[in-house]
């Protein structure tokens, strides 16, 4: 039997009233295309989380999947309320919840293959700034919720119809941390003897990777891996200058031969090699797709559509027989695409790697990307990690740029900026001197010119933003005369406005 739940929720309250008290209050804005975020409590209160755990439960039901899910909360001061609260609400709506407690995503996905459980909402604002709170969801391992399951949780909750449901259990997991901890570890220890800065901004991940990175060997020098929620050095994020520079003074000063930085939740991992210099994550997934496609034949990955042409153009790949696909930008269509066609690995240019079977089970852990990186560096005890980088292909790359295009146009400023470029090829037009070789417009339009040089324009997935991206494998004159291109088209668009920043 089942019963109408919450008040509807409402989505204009203030903190310190009696209604924001007694009210459930959820900003919809928070609901992303593939998590949810929000400014706590700014835009969400308790019983807000209340709201949403129920609706977790209600959809899953809906769906016909077992109300199963692990629940557990990243090092924030407001985190664990936030879980409570959470809990409340799928408990109420007859879930099956499996508490893991202080943890990483990577340990919730884990833990879904560990307890046998369907369903995953993990309390996470990941690397964001304090007073951030949100959760990554999903009812399917290893998969994370998509557009279309958060379009339905979304209505389904500020519509109001999330409902009670006899049944709801609980269960506490005080094991949890080490059964992941062990399964990392169950293998044998990396053959070669490798120093290794391990950053973790003073996020959750201070409590697990260096324990996991020295049981497999690592001589581990530790960076900010004390847990405090002031993130009190600088955020936990892999791209943040702040890291990436604190890391590379570190390495130069303890002569590591590598530097690894994990995340807030643990699910991504930016290198920076022995002499300082960081290694973006798209060409350290050319490194791993080399590592890794010499010992799997004929190996198929999966990139999004910011990540650099040496995946199909590197003569390494090519002499391996590897084959790659791109795919559209984001962590949860990465996961998907590459769970779905069978890839050994899937490389999403922010830092999420998807490892499928035999190396991972399809979800994005830090961890195993870490431990990837060691195994490739053993692989070669002659040659250190900035060799293995310079033995890539010099490509010329842009920053990621980002024009402002407001949310409610950019979906359809981008639509005419595709069907340009796209008749331009179909008629054998020219661009920066150039034959168009090929697009792909699974997300934006990517256009590749004969020499492999490429230009990307896509709508931003989370921000009233358009997206471009420029590189060439043949000179810096050759990007920026795409760019030029590309820019001059897009100034046609009065819709579209200031850069970020420009090349």
């Amino acid at each position: 039997m089942t019963a109408p739940a919450l008040p509807t929720p409402h989505t204009d309250l203030a903190p310190n009233t009696a209604d924001f008290e007694r009210l459930p209050y959820i900003k919809p804005t928070g609901f992303r295309e593939y998590d949810a975020r929000w400014l706590f409590p700014k835009e969400i209160n308790l019983m807000g989380m209340q709201a949403i755990g129920m609706g977790l439960a209600t959809l899953m039901r809906e769906r016909g999947v077992p109300a199963r899910i692990v629940t557990g909360h990243d090092y924030r001061s407001y985190s664990s309320s936030i879980k409570s609260a959470l809990m409340a609400g799928m408990l109420a709506g007859g879930a099956e919840v499996h508490d893991i407690g202080l943890a990483l995503s990577p340990m919730a996905y884990f833990a879904q293959f560990a307890l046998e459980v369907e369903g995953v909402a993990m309390v996470t604002a990941s690397h964001n700034d304090n007073g951030w709170t949100g959760i990554k969801m999903g009812m399917g391992r290893p998969l994370t919720f998509g557009p279309d399951d958060m379009t339905a949780l979304k209505h389904m909750v500020l519509e109001g119809r999330c409902q009670t449901h006899p049944g709801g259990s609980y269960h506490f997991h005080a094991d949890l941390a080490q059964r992941y901890m062990d399964d990392l570890t169950s293998r044998a220890a990396f053959k070669r003897k490798i120093k290794a800065v391990v950053a973790c901004g003073n996020g959750t991940a201070g409590v697990f990777a260096p324990q996991v990175l020295t049981q497999l060997g690592l001589e581990v020098v530790p960076l900010n891996i004390d847990l405090d929620y002031n993130f009190p050095n600088h955020n936990p994020n892999p791209e943040d200058l702040k890291m990436l520079h604190a890391i590379c003074d570190a390495v130069k000063a303890s002569g590591a031969d590598v530097g690894l930085a994990f995340d807030g939740d643990g699910d991504r991992c930016g290198v920076v090699d022995n002499e300082g210099n960081e290694i973006f994550a798209d060409k350290v997934g050319v490194m791993l797709a080399r590592d890794l496609s010499a010992a799997h034949a004929n190996a198929h990955f999966v990139v999004d559509v910011k990540s650099t042409g040496l995946f199909t153009t590197d003569p390494v790949l090519v002499a391996n027989g590897a084959r790659t696909a791109y795919w559209k930008t984001g962590h949860s269509y990465i996961k998907r695409y590459s769970h779905e066609t069978g890839a050994l690995v899937g490389f999403e240019k922010s830092g999420h790697f998807f490892f499928n079977p035999p190396l991972g089970r399809g979800y994005d852990d830090g961890l195993v990307a870490a431990i990837a990186i060691c195994d490739m560096l053993s692989h070669s005890p002659d040659k250190s990690m900035a060799d293995l980088y310079r033995a890539l292909p010099k490509t010329w790359q842009s920053p990621t740029m980002s024009p402002h295009c407001d949310d409610e146009k950019k979906y359809g400023v981008a639509d005419r900026i595709i069907a340009h470029f796209k008749a331009l090829a179909e008629r054998g037009g020219e661009l920066a001197g150039q034959r168009i070789r090929d697009v792909v417009t699974v997300n934006g339009i990517r256009i590749t010119l004969e020499d492999g040089t490429w230009g990307l324009v896509r709508p931003s997935s989370n921000k009233p933003e358009l997206v471009v991206v420029v590189e060439s494998p043949v000179s810096e004159a050759n990007m920026r005369a795409i760019f030029a291109e590309i820019d001059a088209h897009l100034s046609t668009y009065p819709e579209i406005g200031a850069y970020n920043q420009k090349i």
